[in-house]
């Protein structure tokens, strides 16, 4: 195993700083702007030292609530080197979620851009403190967050009541440096740097606690996986907010002192065009995302020439598109990461060498420095290979906990320290691990165990279908039915029939989808991920509205 970095963000950061200042850190392609190492680290030190002129500090709670826009980083780094922790909001969430996280979270400051989408982020931050629109921004006192003093706008515009990106940089631009100095050398690896707030796919969100020492060990060994080298160019669409975009993303960039091609929001022809025009290396994403790029109308004329490897991850990758990057994206070396928030993130990872049949159908071994198991749910014993449990971890990577949900806590790390997934998985005799599903997305019909991981590989070979999740449907005889929701490819046309009659013969008749949805999308969480258990809901509202339609 390599040995451990035990140094802080900010550290690391200030040493690629001073071995290559005239390297280009972040590129926005279709901006037109780069960022050397150097220009960056100036511009991270002018806001460091505003958040500091107006009180913010080490150990502070400060939110940001933005798509990838270029200055997200500024913030990440900005806090990192003042000791601030930086909070993560789901660029999705609306004013019940968005409440609940400024409470749950003891936010101080509060981070925005303008909004995105159909939300109107100024307006809702409006809402929740009306006091915004008539105190001074060093005066806010909130009624309903007594802990939030202050909120500060990250775009161009004014707004009454909040500091902008470009007034902090300008007060600490006039500030010395002797403050920052003092608290850098005050920092410790093992000091919360990040709280990222799990998805929610089921219950409240949970404020995830993630260390400098978490996240920069976790980021290097990604980059290792991909053989990265200080020549890499890495084309990031995931969202910041989430650990595929800070860890997978940003930390394996800047423990290997590469460069970063972040995309502001997901367009597959903005991802296609800044791989060409800045001959990148590498580029991660999401299933949808490799999907939607593959099936672009305008691929072809993209060269794809320069990319070598990647990270596909987020949920589980159907061979076939696994296939299709390799040959028609030229990402011959592309990897499989698998981990959660929780384990900062990534547990396992394949390996550039490993073979494509390995990288096509498990998620790799172990990282360095991290044990994986898989525990019987039931009796926390050791399953033996090829035998479905629990897929669980321990190791450096183990969050420092929930912020302030200690019974939580204790459910998902048991006293061994080994942190508990919710996935199932199995490991093969060479200590590769598949992901079989999750424990709470098993469809259970009428006591028959049905993963919907093995109907989805079935169904994903059918030319006409672009994307397909499998998930269960209430029912009142068997508990649950399977369901299909199927994205069909342009152009292309499929029946219920034609579906259920070639499964026929091909998968066990429980398994067989008894309903089957033709859908343009599927929910989602910002990061990504597809909300399964939205989706048993979704299938009640279809068959209302077949039922009304009769």
């Amino acid at each position: 195993m390599s040995e451990m970095i035990e140094k802080t963000i900010d550290q690391v950061f200030r040493e690629v700083c001073a071995r290559t200042p005239e390297k280009d850190f972040i590129i926005y392609s279709d901006k037109d702007l780069r960022w050397t190492y150097e220009i960056f680290n100036n511009r991270v030190n002018d806001l460091a030292k505003g958040f500091l002129a107006v009180g913010i500090g080490k150990g502070d709670h400060v939110g940001i609530w933005a798509t990838n826009v270029p200055d997200w980083l500024t913030y990440l780094f900005a806090t990192a080197r003042i000791g601030a922790i930086l909070v993560t909001i789901n660029t999705n969430y609306k004013l019940h979620e968005l409440e609940f996280l400024i409470k749950q979270s003891d936010l101080k400051a509060l981070a925005l851009i303008d909004g995105w989408r159909d939300s109107d982020y100024v307006a809702m931050i409006r809402e929740l403190v009306p006091e915004l629109s008539t105190c001074e921004r060093d005066r806010l006192s909130s009624e309903k967050f007594p802990y939030l003093e202050r909120v500060i706008s990250m775009g161009d515009r004014k707004h009454r009541g909040m500091y902008t990106t470009h007034e902090l940089m300008l007060m600490g631009s006039f500030q010395e440096d002797d403050e920052v100095m003092a608290l850098g050398k005050m920092l410790d690896c093992h000091d919360v740097i990040n709280m990222q707030y799990t998805s929610g796919t089921t219950g409240f969100p949970k404020g995830v606690q993630l260390t400098h020492y978490n996240i920069l060990n976790n980021g290097y060994n990604i980059g290792q996986c991909q053989k990265f080298t200080s020549d890499e160019i890495l084309c990031l669409p995931p969202p910041l907010f989430h650990c595929f975009g800070i860890v997978l993303g940003v930390m394996a960039i800047l423990t290997h002192g590469a460069t970063l091609v972040p995309i502001q929001n997901f367009d597959p022809l903005l991802v296609m065009a800044s791989v060409q025009k800045e001959k990148c290396t590498a580029l991660y994403g999401v299933p949808t995302m490799f999907i939607a790029e593959l099936n672009h109308p305008m691929f072809d004329m993209f060269d794809f020439s320069s990319l070598r490897t990647g990270i596909m991850a987020g949920s589980p990758c159907p061979m076939d598109v696994m296939n299709q990057v390799v040959e028609k994206m030229n990402m011959r070396d592309v990897t499989i990461a698998y981990g959660l928030t929780e384990a900062s993130p990534v547990m396992t990872q394949t390996r550039t060498d490993d073979s494509l049949e390995k990288r096509v159908s498990t998620v790799g071994p172990a990282l360095p420095g991290i044990e994986v198991k898989v525990l019987n749910p039931e009796t926390g014993e050791e399953c033996p290979p090829e035998v479905q449990g629990e897929l669980c971890c321990r190791g450096y990577n183990v969050m420092k906990g929930y912020y302030k949900m200690p019974e939580a806590t204790a459910e998902c790390i048991d006293k061994e320290g080994w942190l508990h997934s919710g996935d199932l998985g199995i490991m093969d005799g060479d200590g590769f691990f598949r992901v079989t599903g999750r424990i709470k997305d098993m469809i259970i019909r009428g006591g028959e165990n049905i993963y919907p991981r093995e109907i989805e590989e079935f169904l994903y070979p059918f030319e006409e279908i672009q994307d397909v999740q499998v998930a269960g449907v209430p029912d009142e005889k068997y508990g649950e039915q399977v369901g299909a929701f199927i994205i069909l490819k342009e152009g292309k046309i499929l029946s219920e029939e034609d579906v259920r009659e070639r499964c026929i013969g091909q998968i066990s008749r429980f398994k067989i989808p008894k309903y089957v949805f033709f859908v343009d999308s599927y929910p989602m969480t910002g990061s990504g991920k597809i909300q399964k258990y939205k989706m048993g809901e979704l299938a009640l509202e279809l068959l209302k509205e077949r039922e009304s339609a009769l």
